[in-house]
């Protein structure tokens, strides 16, 4: 499987960043559960996920502090990148 993420390290705290479907981020237990597979791919660190709107306005998903961090930014600051994971 291919995901489109990234892995950023702000005020020394290392988080990962995933880009998923509005399908994953619209239902609660899918969410956490999306999160909670990708974590044996990158362990030790809070799972963001990432969802565009019809507009292709981001909405983020996971820790309070890193989510309003990611608010401040415009998606082309990200360095996003594709993780192959099996």
């Amino acid at each position: 499987m291919t995901i489109h993420g990234a892995v950023i390290i702000e005020q020394g705290v290392t988080f990962a960043i995933i880009a998923v479907k509005q399908s994953v981020t619209r239902y609660t237990a899918r969410l956490v559960q999306t999160r909670r597979e990708l974590s044996q791919f990158f362990p030790n660190m809070p799972i963001i996920l990432m969802s565009q709107d019809n507009n292709g306005t981001p909405h983020y998903y996971g820790r309070r502090d890193i989510v309003e961090f990611l608010k401040t930014i415009r998606l082309d600051q990200i360095p996003w990148k594709e993780y192959h994971i099996y």
